[in-house]
């Protein structure tokens, strides 16, 4: 039996470096999406995170995606997914279609309408994304920024 009370865990602080690397990370990212969301917002009609779904879907196979699936492919929890497919298909932007080999699963369908919009929601949004963030980057810091996002997404794995 392990007597918890024994277990002493060190934090390893930031120093002052890290910290004001963290802060910088922090407010960047932060002023970056509140920027790309206002544009969607003014330009579009939605948010971030409904052209994220809306893009996913375009790219995607017959333009549908299990829900699970979709989920994970925006990092998105099941239950906010589930919300936000709601509000798309009240749009008339996505539709939602049972699974064919699979009663309990549903898939998410981009409709033509959301498409459009879509289609038309894109060449803002990248010129957005241009302005707000590649403008302001050497070419060197976007080959880092790249390098920095992937390992992120790697959560410290190595690439295989």
């Amino acid at each position: 039996m392990i007597n918890c009370s024994s277990i002493v865990l060190v934090t390893r602080w930031l120093d002052d470096d890290e910290q004001q690397t963290w802060r910088a990370f922090l407010m960047g990212t932060q002023a970056l999406f509140d920027a790309l969301d206002r544009e969607l917002q003014r330009d579009a009609g939605m948010p971030h995170a409904y052209y994220r779904i809306l893009v996913v879907l375009s790219e995607a196979p017959d333009r549908s995606m299990r829900m699970s699936t979709l989920a994970e492919a925006t990092g998105s929890s099941r239950s906010r997914l589930s919300h936000a497919v709601t509000r798309l298909e009240a749009m008339g932007w996505v539709r939602r279609e049972s699974c064919p080999g699979d009663r309990r699963g549903q898939l998410a369908v981009i409709t033509d309408r959301g498409y459009e919009v879509l289609t038309r929601a894109a060449p803002g949004h990248v010129e957005g994304v241009r302005r707000h963030l590649f403008d302001l980057l050497t070419p060197e810091q976007v080959g880092s920024l790249r390098e920095i996002g992937e390992a992120l997404t790697r959560g410290g794995r190595t690439p295989s």
